[in-house]
């Protein structure tokens, strides 16, 4: 069963980091670009960044650049969203979601490219 599960959300203050990891199970990421989205309560989803299936390619949302930073470990079958300098603007439900692209080069951050999601998970960014 094709599967991607993220991680490490959770509660963190103003001003403080996280790292969100996505793990795939049942299949390989090598051939995937991967993809991360957020949705608030009340609000549409998100694109925030993605990375292409070698990691050559990166893109960020404007309200992220700078302090959101994307990676993936195709050995380990994860990628991974570092989140810094996080404010109340970015609580949300996290996605990661993988799109099929081999043999393409890059990313698109555009939610109906891609091919497999997550469950999500939690991020609030509270004092």
């Amino acid at each position: 069963q094709l599967q991607l599960v993220e991680s490490g959300g959770g509660l963190v203050q103003p001003g403080g980091s996280l790292r969100l990891s996505c793990a795939a199970s049942g299949f390989t990421l090598d051939s995937y670009a991967i993809g991360w989205f957020r949705q608030a309560p009340g609000k549409e989803r998100e694109g925030v960044s993605c990375i292409s299936i070698y990691g050559g390619t990166t893109k960020y949302a404007d309200s992220v650049k700078g302090r959101f930073n994307i990676s993936r470990d195709n050995a380990k079958n994860m990628v991974y969203l570092h989140l810094a300098s996080l404010n109340a603007e970015d609580t949300a439900v996290y996605y990661c979601a993988a799109d099929f692209r081999p043999g393409r080069s890059g990313c698109i951050v555009v939610a109906g490219e891609y091919d497999y999601w997550g469950q999500g998970t939690q991020v609030t960014v509270s004092s």
